[in-house]
């Protein structure tokens, strides 16, 4: 099995597109943390001039001389200066570099969810989705950005305070180099447990996301059934069951991490009792001692945010597992370089079988085929299949046995696998019974369809589509902003703009899967009679509820069960199928 990466060291990849910016804040980090023991090391010259005499010098008239003093406080003051706007310049540099960086890998999970099959999306949550490009994002930003950022920081701090400390005396800088050690190993140690706990967390969150989604999204049927007190208590029961696991994480770090920062803490005591025995030896002067003591305080401070980074990148890791999931999955659907002919097309399927994602057999060696430019209803019943042969047609998903084919005529067919997505998916058009509309103006709605569309084809399909009186009814007409999913609208208003949006396209082949069921029966014929027109060519498979939808079509295909159960005209299935009679209420 080949080595793989890290999910964590992976997400680094991230900086290529920002190098230039990732070496210049690397480079101004370094200048910065380098020079923080020089502070100290100043600091020390200075307490070793007063100890001197030397800064404050007292005149044979009697006065002060503190040209000495005064030139330490000035290069204390410009040495702080200098440093504290290079480290200004330095913590923007950061922070737009973790803006960007967020934004690729943001837009990069986006890119890939929208590229994943229908498949994936079933067996992947809503609330799993969101949190991952949200919640998991922003921790694999902290730690690749802020975390990296802290992490490069300290090892800077500690080697230059650790190098400065063995300049004064090498046994100065040994037992803080030991500690330091021992410190950063137990930090790593517990690393491993935290992110198994934060992996639990993040799981934990995805279903509070979930909640949360169906909760807002669900809202009308929540008042409808009066369901206010159950999803609320589900909601909390979902907090609760995030919490519980987010506690033992934090009480984990806080029980364990602090422990390496007492040790390194006794640091402080070595230099103070060593750094005595020196001085009196002559070997350090006072001024070198308070800089060392000052020195080990730098790098215990430093130390105590390797344990907040530690659990930064412990947070990240499962983060950033989670993340490379959706990353790494292979779409099961990719788009190939074949396009359909032009003119009227027919659709045949052949041999295909269709399992869902659970295993369970959905449609079963099915074949049909549909001439081009007629008017086809599918009925069935509940769970037969009608919906899983919608969705094979713009290959939202594939049959596991067998092919769909589009073609001109009976002798040559083209097979979908072999076809560019983008060309097929505007050629053949799906509109659902669940009409879903953008939070946008109902003209950035319809030219979804075809963005290219004058004013000229938005009317021709909003006629086609019997849906001219819904623009009239708006504010600003084509320009009305609608709200989220089209929740300003009505059912019927919302599936009529849904289907202008598949005609604006003008589709060879459309499938309506129960797009219809909230128009009456005259706004469902003047539809439908429209695509039968001679000049419009369009193949329509009506997947159909209603008798009034069925008797407008040339042919009613019945699925029973995952196959072709009565195949004819709605008279000759009445006469010959009591199963089809059954399906639509004993009608004569």
């Amino acid at each position: 099995m080949a080595w793989s990466p890290h999910p964590l060291i992976r997400c680094f990849a991230f900086y290529r597109p920002h190098m230039r910016l990732f070496v210049i804040s690397t480079l101004v980090a370094m200048v910065v943390n380098l020079s923080l023991p020089v502070t100290q090391y100043i600091i020390g010259l200075a307490i070793h001039d007063l100890e001197q005499g030397l800064a404050v010098v007292r005149l044979t008239d009697g006065t002060l001389d503190l040209s000495r003093a005064w030139m330490w406080v000035v290069w204390l003051l410009g040495f702080a200066l200098v440093r504290g706007l290079v480290q200004y310049g330095g913590s923007i540099l950061g922070m737009i570099l973790g803006q960007r960086l967020l934004h690729d890998l943001r837009a990069s999970l986006l890119a890939k969810v929208q590229q994943l099959d229908q498949a994936y999306h079933l067996t992947h949550g809503t609330g799993e989705i969101v949190t991952r490009t949200t919640r998991d994002s922003d921790k694999v930003r902290d730690a690749v950005v802020g975390g990296w950022r802290t992490l490069l920081e300290t090892a800077l701090v500690i080697i230059g305070c650790l190098g400065m400390l063995a300049y004064y005396h090498v046994l100065l800088a040994a037992v803080p180099f030991a500690l330091v050690i021992v410190g950063v190993w137990w930090f790593v140690a517990q690393a491993r447990h935290l992110v198994t706990l934060d992996r639990a967390a993040g799981d934990a969150y995805d279903i509070v996301t979930q909640e949360l989604a169906e909760g807002v999204g669900g809202v009308r049927v929540i008042k409808s059934f009066a369901l206010e007190d159950v999803r609320i208590t589900g909601f909390k029961h979902a907090i609760k069951g995030y919490t519980t696991p987010a506690r033992h994480a934090l009480q984990y770090a806080v029980w364990r991490l602090p422990l390496p920062q007492m040790l390194v803490g006794m640091g402080h005591v070595w230099i103070l009792w060593y750094g005595t025995t020196l001085v009196a030896a002559n070997t350090i002067n006072i001024g070198e001692l308070v800089a060392a003591l000052m020195i080990i305080t730098a790098i215990i401070f430093r130390v105590e945010n390797v344990g907040r980074t530690m659990q930064t990148f412990a947070e990240a890791g499962a983060s950033a597992e989670r993340i490379m999931q959706i990353l790494d999955a292979v779409p099961a659907i990719s788009s190939a370089t074949d396009h359909l002919p032009l003119g009227p097309l027919g659709v045949q399927f052949d041999a295909i079988s269709v399992r869902s994602p659970t295993g369970a057999t959905v449609l079963n060696n099915l074949s049909l085929t549909i001439i081009p430019g007629s008017v086809v209803a599918l009925v069935g019943p509940t769970g037969c299949g009608k919906s899983t042969l919608a969705s094979l047609l713009p290959r939202l998903i594939d049959p596991q046995q067998g092919r769909v084919a589009f073609g001109c005529d009976e002798t040559t067919w083209c097979d979908a696998r072999t076809l560019d997505l983008t060309n097929l998916r505007q050629r053949v058009q799906v509109v659902y019974q669940d009409s879903f509309l953008f939070s946008d103006t109902v003209r950035a709605n319809l030219l979804l369809g075809q963005p290219s569309a004058s004013d000229a084809d938005i009317h021709a399909a909003l006629s086609a589509a019997h849906a001219h009186d819904i623009i009239a009814s708006l504010p600003d007409g084509l320009n009305t902003i609608i709200g989220e999913r089209g929740a300003t609208l009505s059912g019927g208003q919302r599936q009529r703009l849904c289907l202008a949006r598949a005609l604006i396209a003008k589709p060879a082949v459309l499938c309506l899967d129960d797009a219809t069921s909230a128009l009456d029966a005259v706004t469902e014929r003047h539809i439908l009679n429209h695509l039968r027109q001679p000049n419009g060519g369009t193949t329509v498979l009506v997947i159909a509820s209603k008798l009034s939808t069925i008797l407008l079509a040339d042919r009613v295909i019945m699925l029973d069960d995952g196959h072709i159960a009565a195949d004819g005209t709605h008279t000759s299935l009445l006469a010959q199928s009591p199963t089809y009679r059954e399906l639509l209420g004993g009608v004569a």
